[in-house]
């Protein structure tokens, strides 16, 4: 966390931490919201867990795929819990269940660091104490939910821990990325949308437990669904922008991360700008002349690999076509730049790729790429200007011999 968070951040996390923490013990110390249930705690844990394990494997995919904003629907039982837990054993329902999921799921996920983990913990802690909080000071606490008064504490719990949890999720997503469209921060509406999914699933397992606790088998089947359709929407998501060949953004994937950073730099002036690289690979077509087109594609493959090594995490790399690539590079000087495309030449040349075939092994050596490089303001005001440049200065390179940088 001290390494690769901001400041900002970090200080946000461990006062939501803090906060949760305090506020549990004291709701514990001093009985706040009334005497727990044990029984509908250990149910609810029961559930969540059980629920995780049948969906683990979908779980970690979508989380693997994911970005900041990632739908949970592990609040279908927290929302279940504001309405039958007193406000601090909600809250420690959320410490188990996402335990749980960090013990089974995310601690295997790369994108999913622990201090990443704890935080969004402490703000599941406090959404859910909050609403079940709102619950006990209005009265509205162990309302039977089949009356009018008991569907309205039912969709008050809902609307507190949403409006809670939203603000403190986009809160941490600002602060730890500097991210500031709506679509970042909040989720789009088709993301909202599925949230309220499981929060209208959440108030049928509150009434069920109550009711009729066997017919909450009922909410597990629709749960589970709508997690493997939520991965499958990802899927489909990251299919539309990747090519296939290399793993890379596609053209429209990376056309839409750099039209982004242009409407960023537009918005805030950022100082440095970005810069883009287009980078071609040098005799390629000997290479599927003399091994193949197979060979040709790891090859490729492997260039891919070498370039995106050899630029900063924050860099957007793509694939235009055939074997020409592109890298975005945000807030960079000119300077950096150059050191950065002199980088990534080198490591391209420096690839000794083996390939097993059919007939033997293949050993592809001496690449080389040819680099143009274009940096925003200087080669205009628009995105397709500082392409046109960058594209001008390839072809510039490629002209004086190959095998270098132009700018």
């Amino acid at each position: 966390m001290w390494g690769g968070a901001k400041t900002r951040w970090i200080a946000y996390a461990l006062g939501c931490e803090l906060l949760a923490v305090g506020a549990t013990g004291t709701a514990l110390a001093t009985g706040f919201g009334g005497a727990v249930r044990p029984g509908w705690f250990a149910v609810l844990v029961a559930l969540g867990v059980a629920q995780a394990e049948m969906s683990r494997r979908i779980e970690r995919l979508r989380r693997w795929m994911s970005g900041q904003m990632h739908i949970n629907v592990t609040s279908v039982w927290y929302l279940a819990g504001v309405v039958l837990l007193p406000p601090a054993w909600v809250a420690l329902l959320a410490v188990v269940l996402y335990t749980h999921l960090w013990v089974r799921v995310w601690r295997q996920v790369r994108t999913r660091p622990a201090h990443r983990f704890v935080a969004s913990t402490a703000w599941a802690m406090l959404s859910c104490f909050a609403a079940s909080s709102v619950l006990a000071v209005s009265g509205l606490h162990g309302t039977p939910l089949q009356t009018p008064r008991g569907l309205f504490a039912l969709c008050l719990a809902a609307a507190v821990f949403e409006l809670v949890n939203v603000g403190l999720v986009a809160a941490g997503i600002y602060l730890y990325t500097s991210q500031r469209s709506a679509a970042d921060l909040i989720g789009t509406w088709e993301d909202n949308a599925f949230e309220l999914a499981t929060l209208c699933l959440g108030g049928l397992a509150a009434l069920a437990l109550v009711e009729q606790p066997v017919l909450v088998v009922f909410v597990v089947a629709p749960l589970l669904l709508l997690h493997r359709y939520l991965l499958l929407k990802q899927q489909l998501q990251v299919a539309a922008v990747t090519d296939e060949k290399t793993g890379l953004l596609n053209t429209a994937g990376w056309h839409e991360s750099a039209t982004r950073e242009h409407a960023r730099v537009q918005r805030r002036g950022a100082v440095g700008g970005f810069a883009v690289l287009m980078i071609d690979l040098d005799h390629f077509k000997r290479i599927n002349d003399t091994y193949g087109h197979l060979t040709g594609d790891d090859v490729l493959a492997a260039v891919a690999v070498a370039i995106s090594g050899s630029v900063r995490q924050g860099d957007t790399v793509g694939r235009f076509g055939g074997e020409e690539f592109v890298v975005l590079l945000p807030g960079i000087g000119r300077a950096d730049v150059l050191a950065i495309a002199e980088r990534v030449r080198v490591a391209v040349g420096e690839l000794n790729v083996v390939i097993s075939t059919g007939s033997g092994t293949v050993r592809v050596s001496g690449l080389s790429v040819s680099i143009g490089v274009a940096r925003h303001p200087d080669a205009g005001p628009t995105l397709d200007d500082v392409l046109r440049t960058a594209d001008a200065a390839l072809y510039r390179a490629k002209e004086a011999g190959r095998n270098r940088v132009a700018v």
